[in-house]
């Protein structure tokens, strides 16, 4: 397992949650939501620095089918501008149902959809970080696919 802090990102349309990791990459944790438009790409590369994060983890919101939607389109946009503006890697991993399993958690614990909105992005970013470290743990190997801030350009 490779050690330092990684950053997880839900990214939403209204919305991004982050989460982080420890230096050990065991545990993700939730961190902060940032409202999107002007200034939410800045202020995660803030987080990366903040944090010395050694990457970064975007999720990519694919249907169950396994075929890419509007989300994906944007959440690939949103990763490259990402990787354009900060040193660290950005790699994209799938995060299907993590939306939905961040919800069910939270009502689990007693929250419901109003009082959630602004840490269910959080919680989601913890879920997908999670399980980006525990395949890498498993798999011996970085989750994902890196991001080239120049693809379709």
């Amino acid at each position: 397992m490779r050690p330092g802090a990684r950053l997880g990102i839900d990214v939403g349309k209204a919305r991004v949650g982050v989460a982080r990791s420890d230096l050990h990459a065991m545990l993700a944790t939730p961190l902060e939501t940032v409202a999107r438009g002007a200034g939410d790409v800045a202020r995660i590369a803030e987080l990366a620095i903040e944090y010395d994060a050694v990457e970064l983890v975007v999720g990519l919101p694919l249907a169950l089918s396994g075929n890419e939607t509007a989300s994906t389109a944007d959440a690939r946009l949103f990763a490259r501008q990402l990787a354009a503006v900060q040193p660290a890697p950005v790699r994209m991993v799938d995060e299907r149902l993590s939306t939905v399993s961040a919800n069910s958690a939270l009502r689990a614990s007693g929250r419901n959809a109003k009082n959630s909105r602004s840490v269910v992005d959080q919680v989601a970013a913890v879920i997908i970080l999670q399980h980006a470290l525990d395949f890498e743990r498993s798999a011996d190997s970085p989750p994902g696919a890196l991001v080239d801030p120049h693809e379709g350009l």
